[in-house]
């Protein structure tokens, strides 16, 4: 069922790994330069109507995020992802709001949650969900959420903090 469509965005763009996750979904890496492109093409010319969600991974080691672009086709009832790999340092990527009106929603939460910015994206630098905030962007994996908290929060009294590590080797494996 994908075949044609992956053969049909060869054609016109570079398309990076592919992998099949089910009859009905798979998904494809692409690069920074042509995703939306890519995106765009397959809106108007291949039936995805429709934007599932776009969302964010923070590869650390790599010093990369991983954003994903799911896209639905109503007609073929499939679903495809378009990943692109962008760097950590100075995180940005072009807006697709021209596609998808409510993809700004996505792109503010991202931009707020991560530090990704959309430049041209509506609204892109207002707060969205922390207000105030002047932390790093806290779904980073170099936030340290225990300071964040030992920082702003009480210890209420009687509480103990176990070492997650340890916990886990006590209860799920107390022979070892």
């Amino acid at each position: 069922m994908f075949e044609e469509i992956i053969e049909n965005i060869k054609v016109k763009f570079f398309v990076g790994e592919i992998s099949g996750k089910s009859k009905n979904l798979l998904f494809m890496t692409v690069n920074k330069e042509q995703a939306v492109n890519i995106i765009q093409y397959m809106n108007e010319n291949l039936g995805f109507k429709h934007l599932v969600l776009l969302t964010a991974v923070d590869f650390i080691e790599e010093g990369n995020f991983q954003l994903t672009y799911l896209l639905n086709n109503p007609e073929k009832k499939i679903d495809i992802g378009v990943r692109v790999l962008i760097s950590r340092e100075n995180a940005t990527m072009e807006t697709a709001h021209h596609i998808w009106q409510t993809i700004s929603t996505y792109q503010r939460e991202l931009k707020e949650m991560f530090g990704i910015d959309f430049p041209d994206s509506p609204r892109v630098n207002e707060p969205f969900i922390l207000e105030g905030w002047h932390e790093i962007p806290p779904y980073r994996r170099d936030f340290d959420t225990k300071a964040f908290a030992q920082k702003f929060y009480h210890q209420r009294e009687g509480r103990e903090t176990i070492d997650p590590l340890v916990h886990m080797k006590n209860n799920l494996y107390p022979n070892e």
